[in-house]
Formats: structure tokens, C-alpha cells, sequence
């Protein structure tokens, strides 16, 4: 019995792992929207058995990251307008419900932590490319779960979670550099400052800018690409 359930421990940290691996790849677009995903390939790649790599992949798969095909396999979901119009627009509402609870219940350690993950994102370079840009990534990303830590919403944060994941794929895929004249780095600190000033209202609507804009952006460079 214990090894048995030692070999399931096991088992399911490197099934979590693989899919975390699997999602980062995903995210930073190495695989091309709609691409089959050959387990053979993957199992070469990562170094696992088919096991843990159907388990990751159909856990990703319910993250919408992935689409299952009876019978089929494994794809990269296509991209299109209407799925990032989606995306968006459930992001706007979803953070902005989250924030608002967040800045009501975050006590001393939010604001710690939500100003450590600012400073780190402002100190952080975006490189175009490597190390640095992954670096930047992963910044904002904590940052901009910083600011929902405190909303004592589990399921919201996880929906908000991945929802990120779906956008930042797109963001990464079509939009290399922010267009426009935008200064992301005060919008950032503007948005940080508000809801450590517990001013919900403004906050709130900040950040349901900060999305949109962005969303709009990655939009516009979307249909760029695929017009004729």
C-alpha cells in the first residue's frame, strides 16, 4: 500500500509537471494553431512515457488549451476573432470582480506582496527574445495575479488563471511589441497604486482598460495576419 501510493504521488507530480511544460510551450506558441500533436514527438521531447502525457494533455485539454479529438488525438486550438473577443471580454469581468473582492478583503501581506510583484515587473527588462523576455513574462504574470490574490475565490482565481493563459498566447503569437503610445508600465503601476489605495471603483475600471486596450491591439495585429 505504500508504495503503491508512494508510485501514485509520483505518477501525478510528474504529470503536473509535464502539463505545466506543455502549457508554457503552448503559450509561447511553439506549437502552430491547429497542429497536431504527435505523442510520439512529445514523449521523445519531454522524456516520458505515453501515461503521464495523456493525462497532462487531456488535463490541458480542459483548460480549452488543448482540443481533444475522439478517436483523433490531440490538437493546438486554431485561432480566430471571435474566440479572442471571448477571451477578452470574460477577462475584463472576471478580473474585475476578483480585483474589487481583492481590495476589500487583502489585508498587509497583499500589498507586500502586490508591490514586490510590481517592483519586480518595472525592473524587469522585455527582451524580444529569450531568456529576458521569458523573464518579463513570468513577471507580469504574477503581477497580474497580485492583484486577485486576496479575492478568497478559488474557482474565480483559477478561471482567471487560465483565461490568462489563453490570452497571453495570443498576445505572445500577435502582438511582439505594444502598439500605439501606450506607457504599460504607469497603466501597471497606476492600477497597483489604486488598489493599495483600496479605491475599487477606479482601480477596477483601470484594469478594465488595460485589457480591453490590449485585447483590441492583439486584434487589430491578428487581422492584419491573416488578411490576403
Amino acid at each position: 500500500m505504500i508504495d503503491g501510493a508512494a508510485k501514485e504521488g509520483t505518477n501525478k507530480t510528474l504529470t503536473a509537471a509535464l502539463a505545466s511544460q506543455l502549457r508554457q510551450a503552448i503559450i509561447a506558441g511553439r506549437f502552430q494553431p491547429g497542429a497536431r500533436l504527435r505523442l510520439d514527438d512529445l514523449r521523445s521531447q519531454f522524456g516520458v512515457s505515453l501515461s503521464p502525457l495523456r493525462e497532462a494533455l487531456t488535463g490541458l485539454g480542459a483548460e480549452r488549451l488543448v482540443d481533444i479529438e475522439a478517436q483523433r488525438g490531440f490538437r493546438i486550438p486554431p485561432v480566430s476573432e471571435s474566440a479572442l473577443k471571448e477571451i477578452t471580454s470574460l477577462r475584463v469581468e472576471l478580473e474585475t470582480i476578483a480585483l474589487r473582492s481583492s481590495i476589500e478583503k487583502g489585508d498587509i501581506d497583499w500589498e507586500t506582496g502586490l508591490a514586490g510583484a510590481l517592483h519586480r515587473l518595472l525592473r524587469t527588462g522585455r527582451a524580444s527574445s529569450g531568456p529576458g523576455m521569458e523573464d518579463w513574462e513570468k513577471a507580469h504574470r504574477a503581477f497580474h495575479m497580485s492583484l486577485l490574490a486576496a479575492c478568497d475565490m478559488p474557482l474565480l482565481l483559477n478561471f482567471c488563471s487560465v483565461l490568462h493563459d489563453h490570452s497571453d498566447r495570443y498576445r505572445r503569437m500577435f502582438l511582439k511589441t505594444h502598439a500605439g503610445d501606450r506607457d504599460v508600465p504607469s497603466e501597471h503601476q497606476r492600477i497597483a497604486e489604486l488598489a493599495m489605495e483600496r479605491n475599487a471603483d477606479e482601480a477596477c475600471t483601470l484594469l478594465r482598460q488595460h485589457i480591453a486596450r490590449t485585447g483590441e491591439n492583439v486584434r487589430l495585429a491578428l487581422l492584419h495576419v491573416q488578411s490576403p
